[in-house]
């Protein structure tokens, strides 16, 4: 992760088999990790059978949280490409309910291929 996305708190992409092993015991049977980008504390995970926002809380970041969203519960995505003077895009994802998620990428991301990662399950359960 560059010293200045983590500054600004934008996303880098995350070894998909590290956050598998680090994150075994919130995964079903089955389920694989298949893009992961991280945050200064959080991180965005792309599994085959849903999207996990995890939210690290408190002083020590021990205490976590996790936003899990089955791909079928997933109503509209959108997102937003960096500009010339924008350093970062930025995901945002509504949840059947009224729910909804904004996450930060940095230059580092190719959003358009995150775009892809989500299209591809979310329209796959449609």
């Amino acid at each position: 992760m560059s010293l200045m996305n983590a500054l600004m708190g934008n996303a880098n992409v995350v070894d998909a088999a590290t956050v598998q092993n680090d994150f075994a015991h919130v995964l079903i049977a089955g389920e694989q990790v298949e893009h992961a980008y991280k945050l200064v504390r959080d991180m965005i995970v792309f599994t085959n059978e849903r999207l996990i926002l995890i939210d690290k809380q408190g002083m020590s970041g021990k205490k976590l949280e996790f936003h899990s969203i089955p791909y079928s519960k997933i109503t509209h995505f959108s997102v937003e490409t960096a500009g010339t003077l924008d350093l970062d895009s930025e995901m945002k994802v509504a949840v059947s309910g009224g729910a909804l998620f904004s996450k930060t990428f940095g230059r580092g991301v190719d959003i358009n291929e995150v775009q892809r990662v989500l299209a591809t399950y979310v329209l796959k359960v449609s």
